[in-house]
Parts: C-alpha cells; sequence; structure tokens
C-alpha cells in the first residue's frame, strides 16, 4: 500500500471517528470539501463506513452474559459509541470481509436495503457499501435498494447529490416521479421539485427514460428539435436537464426535457449547500426567498410586489434568514415586519 494512499486511508478512519462523535457544522463542511477533493478520499471513507456499520454488528453478537464484546474484536464501547481500538486497517478489512462471508447467505451478499430522509434544514451525507455517496439536501427522502443486477435509489421527496462509484455489471439507478436516470459511474444531481425534476451532470453521463412505457423520447436539447425516440437520451457533464410534470387526475405527466449547458461557477453555487452555504448571483428577491425557505420552518413572505423583482445576491449560512433580512433592510430598501413564525418583507416608503 503505498504512503499517499495509507494517509487517505487513516484522514477517513479519523473522520469516521469524529462522525461517531457527532460532527459542528464547520466540520461538516470541511468533511463535505475533503470527500469532493479526490474521489479516492470518497471510496476509502464509503469502505471504511461499511466496515464501521459491520463492526457495530459485531458489537452486539457477543456471547450472552459477556459484559463486553470479544477481546479479540477491533473495538469497544466509550459512553455508548463504538470506538477503534489500535488495530491496523487491513485487519480490519479483513475481519469485515469474514464477517460478510460468514453472516450473510450467498445469494444476500450483493443485496443491500436502505431508506434515508432529512428534516427541513437538515443535510446528510451517507456512504453506501458498494463505495458510492448520497448527499441529501433539506427535506429529502431516499429508498436505496441494491440487487445483483443493479443499484436502484428512489428520491421520494427534495434533493440529492450522488457521487457513483464504477461498476458496469450494476447500473446506478435514480427514479423520480416516472423518471429514471441511469449511470455507471459518474456524479450528478437530481431535485424533485412540484412542477418539474431537474438533473445535473457534474462528471461523465446518465441516461434519462420515462419509466412509465410510453416509448416516448424525453429530450429536446436546447436549440434543436425534438429528438427521434431512437436516440439516446443522454445528459453529459456539464449539462442540466428540467423534465416539467403536468398533474393529472390519476397520474404524472411527462412534457419533453429541455437540456442546456452550466457554466463552472454556476454549478459551484448550486452545490454549496453541501457545504452549508446558500450562494447566490443576483436575481430577484422572490427568487431568492423561495430558496431561504427550504431551509427553514420559519419563513420569508414577500408582501410588496414592488420589491418582488428586485435583484439581490450574496453568501449565506444555511438557516440564517436573519442575517438576509438584515441585509435587506440595510442595503436594499426594504422593511420587515418579524412575527413568530414569518418575517413579512415590504419596501420601506
Amino acid at each position: 500500500m503505498s504512503r499517499e494512499h495509507t494517509a487517505i486511508e487513516d484522514a477517513a478512519a479519523a473522520w469516521l471517528g469524529r462522525r461517531d462523535g457527532g460532527l459542528t457544522a464547520a466540520q461538516e463542511a470541511e468533511l463535505a470539501q475533503w470527500l469532493r477533493a479526490d474521489p479516492h478520499n470518497m471510496e476509502a471513507f464509503a469502505r471504511l463506513d461499511a466496515a464501521w456499520r459491520v463492526l457495530d454488528r459485531l458489537a452486539a453478537l457477543r456471547p450472552t452474559g459477556n459484559a463486553e464484546p470479544d477481546a479479540d474484536l477491533p473495538l469497544r464501547r466509550s459512553h455508548g459509541k463504538l470506538v477503534w481500538l489500535p488495530v491496523t486497517l487491513a485487519t480490519a478489512a479483513a475481519l469485515v470481509v469474514a464477517y460478510v462471508g460468514w453472516w450473510r447467505p450467498a445469494h444476500e451478499a450483493v443485496s443491500f436495503s436502505w431508506t434515508a430522509a432529512t428534516e427541513v434544514g437538515g443535510l446528510q451525507k451517507m456512504a453506501l457499501p458498494d463505495g458510492s455517496v448520497v448527499a441529501l439536501n433539506t427535506d429529502s427522502a431516499v429508498e436505496v435498494g441494491f440487487t445483483a443486477a443493479e443499484r436502484r435509489v428512489r428520491l421520494a421527496r427534495g434533493e440529492a447529490h450522488f457521487v457513483v462509484a464504477k461498476n458496469p455489471a450494476r447500473p446506478f439507478v435514480v427514479e423520480a416521479s416516472g423518471v429514471e436516470v441511469r449511470a455507471v459511474g459518474t456524479a450528478f444531481n437530481v431535485r424533485l421539485r412540484p412542477e418539474s425534476i431537474e438533473v445535473l451532470v457534474t462528471e461523465g453521463r446518465v441516461r434519462v427514460n420515462d419509466i412509465r412505457g410510453t416509448g416516448t423520447s424525453l429530450i429536446t436539447p436546447a436549440g434543436s428539435g425534438p429528438a427521434s425516440s431512437a436516440e439516446l437520451p443522454v445528459i453529459v457533464a456539464g449539462q442540466r436537464a428540467v423534465i416539467p410534470l403536468a398533474p393529472l387526475a390519476n397520474a404524472v405527466a411527462l412534457a419533453p426535457m429541455v437540456v442546456v449547458p452550466v457554466a463552472p461557477a454556476e454549478i459551484s453555487q448550486m452545490f454549496a449547500w453541501e457545504d452549508r452555504r446558500l450562494e447566490f448571483d443576483p436575481k430577484p428577491l422572490s427568487a431568492l426567498v423561495a430558496e431561504f425557505n427550504r431551509y427553514s420552518r420559519h419563513k420569508l413572505v414577500v408582501a410588496d410586489p414592488a420589491i418582488a423583482d428586485l435583484k439581490v445576491g450574496g453568501s449565506f449560512r444555511v438557516g440564517d434568514y436573519d442575517a438576509f433580512v438584515r441585509l435587506l433592510e440595510a442595503s436594499f430598501g426594504v422593511t420587515a415586519e418579524r412575527l413568530e413564525n414569518e418575517t413579512v418583507l415590504r419596501g420601506r416608503r
């Protein structure tokens, strides 16, 4: 094992130890930045996270009557938390491989099911057993189901960023409201809105399918006519696809999607939430208020149409609506009426 690889493994183990003890908002932002800095960081973190969960199960499998786990196991409990003892990562990995082979039947070795959700204002990053990483934005939920043939995730609500471990034999599929995003090894973001589904690809390429069986191509690239059904609906890095959703009586109709390029600076702003930031170039106040309201139960209300199109930009901490309101009051001629569950914004008269 190279010195660089060992350093990455040690850093990943250190981050897992910190996470088990509880991370501050600043530490979560630092972890997110470390994970994005190098694909090897994500791979090591995901691999050790899977080992962590297996070892946690081992702690519960001590013989009946024993107050402590087997002394040979590389873990102990401290105030209810799992703590690594000083054993080599290679030893821990070998133990995990042996344990998984013993504990799971052969036909279940590649199976995995799991659900996760965040509250309003919550953010969560999770490593999956295959080495993929999922980051959930505010008020989001996913259902994960892996089989031997594929790795499938259903986005039930909200927004998620996926960094997918390469495995051509097992495609990684994300399903959201009748749209299926299929990848092998790539990175992309899916956001489910009431009126649309947005897919942004940051690495590699994905296929987007209508899984209702209509056979209709979803793609309408910007500046061109509709694609024929024989063309592959593919989105590549640096592109965003928007698929409008039209509610019907008993179903959801999928309109053809439009694909547009996205500048690197805009992509960086769109993923600022992983560092618990909201970053905006100047845009209408109503649009910024809508974004702030995603992250807080205390709502901002634009009660004066005269300020709805006011252009505002900046960088703010997730959930810090009060700093945003103070900026509006100080620099944009806005007055704020602060109530218990909402802040009402009007133009200064």
